[in-house]
């Protein structure tokens, strides 16, 4: 795997807004192999995460639907984060010559790709309010400036990340995958979800 051949940070940035686009047409669906398919299933569950984020923020809907929106973010989010750890375990041994005395970066290549993610999905929804009929000029005027600066942190970011792909090669900078191990998802860690099942047995 540590020598198989990686797609380009423009060719995961581009998926990315294409799935996004395809994704508000089709039922959303993660393909490719590797790390496309990594990448896809962590972008569909920002996908998702950020549309269940919007229908949990409605005052209209019963407290069952919002109650279900909240248990799917907890479900979306855990897995986002299963994501980025698969990818970093993939890209890591590809892109990492060990080397102890170069200095440890914080952030991994896994993390930035879902960084990019969100931003791919701020980009396609505000591109969608400077269209809006329904809105005013100001509205769409006011969300083109925002837009303008989406697109510029998306191509900083993508830039870091090529940057900091090339350090790791060269052996310049090496990192570690630190994993999240969230609590309020596990019936083990979370004392409310222990405690409720100790008072129910």
């Amino acid at each position: 795997m540590s020598n198989a051949p990686l797609p380009s940070i423009a060719e995961l940035v581009d998926l990315q807004s294409s799935l996004t686009a395809v994704w508000h047409q089709s039922e959303p669906v993660a393909t490719g192999e590797g790390l496309l398919r990594l990448l896809s299933e962590n972008h569909l569950r920002n996908f998702s995460l950020w549309h269940e984020e919007d229908i949990a923020r409605r005052d209209d809907l019963p407290a069952e639907r919002i109650k279900q929106a909240k248990r799917a973010i907890d479900r979306f989010n855990q897995q986002r984060n299963n994501f980025i750890e698969d990818m970093d375990k993939l890209l890591i041994p590809a892109l990492m010559p060990f080397n102890p005395d170069s200095p440890q970066h914080s952030e991994t290549p896994g993390m930035i790709l879902d960084r990019l993610s969100i931003l791919a999905l701020k980009e396609y929804h505000m591109q969608e309010e400077t269209l809006r009929e329904d809105a005013s000029e100001e509205h769409r005027e006011k969300c083109s400036a925002k837009l303008r600066i989406i697109v510029e942190q998306r191509n900083d970011l993508a830039r870091a990340l090529e940057t900091l792909i090339a350090e790791l090669r060269a052996g310049r900078r090496r990192i570690k995958v630190y994993y999240q191990f969230k609590m309020y998802n596990d019936p083990s860690l979370n004392p409310e979800l222990y405690r409720a099942a100790k008072a129910g047995a």
